[in-house]
């Protein structure tokens, strides 16, 4: 808009106040016509409202007009109820009052310039007609055309009447049936974007203490266009199906570290569907253009660990050591000390500093997570403890020698065991890892160091490792994961030998 009407808003500045002929008492503001206002608030930029209003109606049809509904109003989603009312038509007028429009809508018509001699004091006016408002207002002032702009002088622009399109607050007009006459509350409700709202977490984290406080912001943006004053609302985690609604992959970004797990508990908070709900204790009025933040999660004291990551892809090699993934593993299981559901947000973590001040270490999304759930938040690369990885040789070998291995087998969390099944390719490979992992800390720590990219097509299932200097794990198809003890200021490294079809 401001691109479009940049010379047009350039009249509000050069108009101290609009005057309109027979409208003398514009300038004091009309009282809010909204009544009991309820809001249901989801993740995705939508929020139902609901709105109580009292009206009286006369028998049989009339036109009712609503004003101070959502600027952003979705019309096909407007409904009506209330005791012996039909609705027989409504209409949307979201064609507000500003200086731009009243001119656009002026144009053809006269309208008053009023100009003051800021020397003298002295006003002059002239009678002048609208030939354009696109970019810049153009009159025609007698037998002269001029082009309305800012030079300095005082100006004021009369015109004779509001169009009776323009609303100075969002309007919804009903056409409505009523059985018979009376005042009656009818209740108006519809769906509406420009609402939303997000989690944002705090933790605390003591390494020492193996311990966390953990803190939750909810916070809302009200972008309607409109306020709502001293309404109820209750928030919904989770993505409402909407037709046309854009899915995003996320596809760019550090790799998620291991370790994410769903839980199985129940919360006891409240529940809509397939959707966790939070109500917002009391009223609130959410103001337009408004960021409002409301705390609804506060846990001390929960069990944690830090722990560090490396992801290496297939064949991958480095020719210098590099940062492993610091990684912040907690649980939010009841016995762990939070026992609730976290809708879907982003975790800062701070640690103490030696002289107690807490800072800020790094930052990481989670998705809505239901109790129970173990959490591994990647919040940084460590400074200190690094990984090598060295392809040390790949050739081919004997089908001989690849039956003489065996397939790998995977154990899930819930003791399943999935084995690889044969393929019969024409070649087969041996390929030599090496890792070498290096800790400038001044205490022991542990790396898990994972291989991944080991699923391959229809050879994906018949990986087969037959060499490694630390008993290492299949957590899945794709990846291989190994614990690995590096001391204090020392280094480990862990050599690989992987048989595969590809």
């Amino acid at each position: 808009m401001q691109l479009k009407y940049s010379a047009l808003t350039s009249i509000a500045l050069l108009i101290p106040q609009l005057i309109f002929a027979q409208t003398p008492n514009l300038s004091t503001a009309a009282p809010n016509a909204q009544g009991d206002i309820s809001i249901t608030i989801y993740n995705n930029d939508l929020a139902l409202v609901q709105d109580v209003r009292r009206i009286t109606l006369s028998a049989g049809r009339s036109r009712q007009d609503f004003p101070d509904v959502s600027a952003r109003i979705r019309p096909e989603t407007v409904t009506l109820a209330g005791e012996g009312v039909g609705v027989i038509e409504q209409n949307f007028d979201y064609d507000l009052l500003s200086p731009s429009a009243l001119m656009e809508k002026a144009v053809g018509q006269t309208i008053t310039l009023l100009r003051t001699n800021p020397a003298t004091g002295a006003e002059t006016r002239e009678q002048a007609t609208v030939l354009a408002a696109n970019g810049g207002v153009v009159l025609k002032i007698g037998e002269r055309i001029e082009v309305l702009r800012d030079d300095g002088l005082p100006v004021r622009v009369i015109f004779a009447s509001i169009p009776p399109n323009l609303r100075a607050r969002p309007t919804l007009s009903v056409t409505v049936d009523a059985q018979q006459a009376g005042a009656r509350p009818v209740t108006l409700s519809y769906l509406t974007p420009g609402m939303s709202w997000k989690s944002d977490y705090v933790a605390l984290f003591d390494e020492k203490a193996g311990k966390l406080d953990m803190q939750g912001w909810i916070t809302l943006n009200n972008s309607t266009g409109t306020t709502f004053a001293n309404a109820r609302a209750l928030l919904v985690a989770g993505e409402v199906g909407q037709v046309q609604q854009r899915y995003s992959s996320n596809n760019g970004g550090p790799t998620r570290p291991r370790g994410n797990r769903p839980g199985t508990e129940s919360g006891g908070g409240e529940r809509l569907g397939d959707f966790h709900v939070y109500p917002i204790e009391g009223r609130t009025t959410i103001a337009n253009a408004q960021t409002k933040q409301v705390s609804f999660l506060d846990a001390s004291g929960v069990t944690a660990q830090r722990g560090y990551e490396f992801n290496n892809g297939w064949l991958g090699g480095n020719d210098e050591a590099q940062s492993v993934a610091s990684v912040l593993k907690f649980s939010n299981a009841r016995a762990a000390g939070i026992g609730a559901a976290l809708p879907a947000g982003t975790v800062r973590v701070y640690m103490r500093d030696s002289h107690g001040q807490a800072q800020f270490v790094g930052e990481s999304a989670i998705p809505h997570t239901p109790g129970g759930s173990t959490l591994a938040l990647r919040t940084g690369d460590a400074f200190d403890v690094k990984v090598q990885a060295i392809v040390e040789k790949r050739d081919t070998i004997t089908a001989d020698e690849w039956t003489l291995t065996d397939r790998w087998r995977v154990i899930y969390p819930d003791g399943s065991k999935v084995e690889g099944y044969a393929e019969r390719p024409e070649k087969y490979y041996r390929t030599q890892m090496r890792y070498i992992v290096t800790n400038a800390k001044p205490g022991p720590v542990t790396v898990d160091v994972v291989q991944s990219g080991l699923a391959r097509w229809w050879w994906w299932r018949d990986l087969r490792v037959s060499e490694e200097s630390i008993k290492g794990v299949q957590d899945t198809a794709d990846l291989r994961r190994w614990n690995v003890p590096v001391p204090a200021n020392g280094k480990t490294e862990l050599t690989v030998t992987f048989l595969t079809a590809w």
